[in-house]
């Protein structure tokens, strides 16, 4: 059986959510995004909508803040501004 995934043109990875879950973004419009989960034999690609993956960012700054770590956390608040900023 062949896999079909989708063809959206280049991804842009926003971050990592979790062990085996990151949140990807289309690399020019930034208004379509992906979680996308990493199993042993496959890889999904969920779309979410774009209140969802702020929000998933957002839990993962906080995340971050929580844990200290200082660096990782300025990165992802960059990269959240950037592509959350209206």
């Amino acid at each position: 059986m062949q896999e079909v995934y989708p063809t959206f043109g280049l991804l842009y990875r926003v971050c990592l959510l979790e062990e085996h879950r990151e949140l990807f973004t289309t690399l020019y419009a930034q208004r379509l995004f992906f979680l996308v989960t990493v199993g042993p034999k496959k890889v999904s690609f969920d779309p979410i909508s774009r209140s969802d993956a702020r929000l998933l960012v957002e839990n993962r700054l906080r995340n971050l803040r929580r844990g200290s770590n200082v660096q990782e956390f300025n990165s992802l608040n960059q990269t959240y501004q950037q592509t959350f900023s209206v």
